[in-house]
């Protein structure tokens, strides 16, 4: 169930998310709204239904009640991001903050993390639950740089549409202005805070990944593949497809890579002769 629920969700958001370069105005407002709500539904309900209330959880404290936090907290001080202002139309606000922003951040911070999980050698065996500190501390690195990075293809698309704006964008990365590179070390910042407190909050089951994970490992993908393609083809961002490119790939190549080695040393197995008296299952 878990499986299926998750790879209707998915299918659902990725025509939602293929739709988006063919509307303008309001319209395309609507379905980022839209978007971001079925991101975050499918990546809330991955964790409730394949790890369990207390994933789901923590999901929620550290990266929705947290990211609205920080938000709110950059809204009215400029700390840690920069001095900015959203405007009014991605929906309601709280304290400034448009109250899918925070959805946002929950929904790719799932998949990071579980991303992060599998290069570091947590398997369905659960061998990383089983080796030291410095393991964890690679993963938690890996999470964050791979979340702070998804902001690269982020904030050009939004800002280009007026979303929220920078009162002073200096300096900016070379081919993004508008945008502070404050910016981009805060959230990496904040990434490694919320990918920190999430492991021990969420427990041991966020420790490994299995055959469940298949949605969000394709979400990730999706995502990274889709944005380079969409920023540098149908949204004019050329510049954003690059870094954001370059960002992400610290993630999505090698996940891409160890998926594939690992379909292809799945079906070599199940082609290899069995040999008598021995028990496939063994």
């Amino acid at each position: 169930m878990t499986r299926r629920l998750s790879w209707a969700l998915l299918a659902v958001l990725v025509l939602a998310q293929i739709c988006y370069p063919l509307t303008t105005g309001e319209t395309r407002a609507r379905l980022t709204v839209a978007t971001v709500v079925l991101g975050y539904l499918l990546s809330v309900g991955h964790a409730l239904l394949s790890r369990g209330p207390r994933t789901a959880a923590a999901l929620v404290a550290v990266a929705t009640v947290g990211g609205f936090a920080i938000e709110a907290l950059g809204v009215a001080t400029g700390f840690p991001f920069g001095s900015y202002d959203y405007s009014g139309e991605l929906g309601p606000k709280l304290a400034g903050v448009p109250l899918i922003i925070p959805l946002a951040w929950t929904w790719m911070a799932w998949p990071a993390w579980l991303a992060a999980t599998r290069l570091t050698g947590g398997d369905a065996g659960g061998r990383a639950g089983r080796r030291g500190g410095a393991y964890v501390v690679r993963r938690i690195a890996l999470a964050a740089v791979g979340l702070a990075a998804w902001d690269l293809f982020l904030d050009p698309q939004m800002v280009a549409e007026g979303y929220w704006v920078w009162r002073d964008a200096t300096p900016a990365l070379p081919g993004l202005p508008g945008i502070p590179v404050s910016n981009y070390l805060g959230w990496l910042l904040f990434a490694v805070l919320m990918m920190g407190a999430l492991r021990p909050l969420a427990g041991p089951a966020v420790a490994t990944t299995d055959g469940r994970d298949g949605p969000m490992f394709a979400l990730w993908l999706w995502t990274y593949f889709s944005s380079v393609l969409a920023h540098a083809v149908f949204l004019d961002l050329p510049a954003s497809a690059l870094w954001g490119a370059v960002g992400m790939s610290v993630a999505a190549v090698p996940l891409a890579v160890t998926l594939l080695r690992s379909r292809r040393d799945d079906r070599h197995r199940s082609r290899q002769p069995q040999r008598p008296g021995v028990d496939a299952t063994a």
